[in-house]
């Protein structure tokens, strides 16, 4: 019986021995076809990390990371490839927020404008902020297309549009119900 467990136990041994060795064989070849099989697929340019972080450089690129704050559909933390120009970052963050006058129109864009300001520390240490103001139907500010971005920049986007005539009644309307509304609590009071 000594024999039989001696036995059994040797077999398992060298079939372990086995398994390993040709294992650390094969683990060599399972990583390249692995690596190269990563290779072959097509890669995600944007991959977000968490909620308002995203991800626009592959892994292994140089890269920058800045916020951006404002009217854009996804502000947040990007890790952007070194030397991505302003206009590439508006548009990773899914360009300005839409603005609705009501449930069933949307605002002419014609009327909108960009304020664009990118704040960054300069090499004195000092904050400084670069201003942009875009209209869509206006060529590009002179310098936005070129103008690089650099790590740590803080870029902030607001939208805004030119008044219409809802505006005005907008603000006129509550002004003028309360003076209407003074003048004839005055009236009751006096009277």
């Amino acid at each position: 019986m000594k024999q039989s467990v001696r036995r059994c136990l040797t077999k398992t041994f060298n079939a372990v021995i086995v398994i390993f060795a040709v294992g650390f064989m094969l683990i060599p070849q399972l990583a390249d076809a692995q690596s190269a099989a990563q290779r072959d697929l097509p890669v995600s340019q944007m991959f977000r990390m968490a909620e308002g972080m995203v991800r626009i450089a592959e892994p292994g690129q140089m890269a920058d990371t800045l916020n951006i704050w404002g009217d854009v559909a996804l502000p947040g933390k990007y890790i952007i490839p070194k030397g991505t120009m302003l206009t590439d970052i508006v548009s990773y963050a899914r360009g300005p927020l839409r603005f609705q006058q009501t449930q069933e129109t949307q605002v002419d864009w014609s009327r909108v404008r960009l304020d664009i300001t990118v704040n960054r520390l300069s090499d004195s240490g000092t904050e400084e902020a670069i201003q942009f103001q875009y209209r869509y139907n206006e060529p590009l500010p002179e310098g936005m297309r070129s103008f690089a971005l650099h790590n740590d920049d803080l870029i902030s986007i607001q939208a805004r549009r030119r008044p219409i005539f809802i505006d005005y009644i907008r603000v006129i309307g509550p002004t003028l119900s309360v003076i209407v509304s003074s003048i004839l609590i005055y009236d009751r009071l006096a009277n």
